[in-house]
């Protein structure tokens, strides 16, 4: 399918929220800022952007890429064939559906797709969402027009000539205010006790699962509630075994669908360190017991709760250690209302609220399709 006029847009990218959301909260962004433009998704099948990012509106296509295992493993046999198959569908989509840019917010996708695009002289633009980018958009950001980042002196990794300070883009209805009595009903809590959201990330942290079952009892008596995001992974298993423990105060989902309701309702979150995630939390100003993954590339996830603990707006407790301080450390904090000012205040510096309309912004300028 020939297109030959209008503002065309790729955004590739995904396997995560913390990849999705962004791209979605970006697409949104340039939604309204050229109404009249055209974005086509590009993801990679079998991963979650494939119903997530058609469930908010815009068309995508799907690449067989997948990811290259560091350890031995036979997946890597195939990864090769994957690849080159990636490589020729992303050719022959940014030829038939000539885009003016494409994004990359990082994920499997997002390689084929802006090689593909850099080699028909089309620009590139990267969305970096961590303190400590991954080999991939440091190999892609050398041909790239614009790297637009969240963290600073990001100059290390990335040519500082090309470097914008933009913060990660959020889903707008996060930014939109909310009603505690509302969010509480909504999942059948109460707004007037103290409430631990725990979520651990999209697909699910099975550590930080571990921490809340090893801590149930504790929990139960604190008289704390508990809203839950277990990922669909654990949940049925989790579900099983804690059978006939869960109590009104302890809400238990495999997914949240409306998380603006929950970090509404929460007072302290325990978390992945995702860089989207705690975007979110700056800007809505939320104390956070982070739980960086270790099998993450560069540990980045690490890197980026250090950048919040050094500046006393985090809690940081290590993926091993789940089972024995992440209950007792959540309680502490739940219990501590001078801490949590404190902790919500300097979380709070970091915010960048405007980021999706900023990419925007710096998009539209790069190829003049600024709306006059």
């Amino acid at each position: 399918m020939e297109k030959k006029e209008g503002l065309r847009i790729v955004i590739s990218g995904g396997g995560t929220g913390g990849h999705i959301f962004p791209a979605i909260a970006i697409a949104d962004a340039l939604r309204r800022q050229r109404p009249d433009c055209e974005l086509l998704f590009v993801g990679a099948l079998g991963r979650m952007e494939m119903e997530r990012v058609p469930a908010a509106g815009y068309s995508i296509v799907g690449l067989p890429v997948a990811g290259f295992q560091r350890s031995l493993s036979w997946k890597n046999v195939t990864f090769f064939f994957k690849l080159a198959a990636s490589m020729l569908k992303a050719r022959r989509l940014v030829k038939s559906f000539k885009p003016q840019v494409a994004i990359g917010v990082g994920g499997y996708a997002s390689g084929p797709v802006l090689r593909a695009a850099a080699a028909r002289g089309v620009p590139t633009v990267l969305q970096e969402q961590n303190s400590y980018p991954g080999v991939t958009n440091r190999i892609l950001a050398r041909k790239a027009a614009l790297v637009c980042v969240a963290y600073p002196q990001m100059e290390r990794f990335f040519p500082s000539t090309r470097l914008v300070f933009t913060g990660n883009p959020l889903r707008e209805a996060l930014l939109q205010e909310q009603d505690r009595k509302a969010a509480a009903a909504a999942f059948g809590l109460d707004p007037n006790r103290p409430t631990l959201l725990v979520v651990g990330g999209s697909l699910g942290a099975r550590s930080i699962n571990e921490g809340i079952v090893a801590g149930s009892a504790l929990l139960k008596e604190s008289g704390v509630q508990v809203l839950w995001q277990t990922g669909k992974l654990y949940y049925e298993a989790l579900a099983e075994e804690l059978k006939g423990e869960l109590t009104e105060q302890m809400v238990m989902q495999p997914f949240i669908g409306d998380m603006a309701k929950a970090y509404a309702l929460a007072d302290v979150v325990v978390s992945r360190a995702g860089a989207g995630t705690i975007s979110e939390l700056s800007a809505l100003g939320k104390a956070v017991v982070l739980v960086p993954s270790p099998n993450v590339a560069e540990d980045h996830q690490t890197k980026n709760a250090m950048a919040l603990v050094e500046h006393g707006a985090a809690v940081m407790v290590k993926d091993a250690q789940t089972k024995e301080a992440l209950v007792q450390e959540s309680l502490v904090l739940l219990n501590d209302k001078e801490r949590l000012t404190k902790l919500s205040k300097a979380i709070s510096a970091f915010a960048r609220p405007r980021a999706a309309d900023d990419i925007a912004l710096e998009v539209l300028n790069l190829i003049g399709g600024k709306q006059k």
